[in-house]
């Protein structure tokens, strides 16, 4: 049996962020994405459907915001070499940052 992988549909968030902490990949915004909504779809069952949606559009909106964070680091992101991005971006929480 392979082992698991963040794309696995039955992965639960305990195994992801396993898999994750194991990789070293928990300081990738992206993948804390993946774990964010994985965790989501785990609760569905318990939420009221109105706090469901809510949620998924405050990560949904989280993750389109993404968009810029990785631009022009491709070569860190998909290749796994750093390179300091030139554009500078908000602190992460600041009040420029949402």
């Amino acid at each position: 049996m392979a082992a698991p992988t963040p794309g696995d549909a039955n992965l639960s968030s305990v195994e992801l962020a396993r898999y994750l902490e194991q990789r070293g990949e928990l300081s990738k915004p992206w993948m804390l994405q993946l774990l964010r909504l994985t965790k989501l779809k785990e609760e569905r069952a318990s939420m009221d459907p109105q706090e469901y949606m809510d949620k998924l559009q405050e990560a949904h909106a989280d993750l389109m915001r993404l968009g810029e964070f990785w631009k022009g680091r491709e070569q860190e992101v998909f290749g796994g070499r750093y390179q300091p991005s030139e554009l500078l971006e908000p602190l992460p929480g600041s009040a420029e940052d949402r």
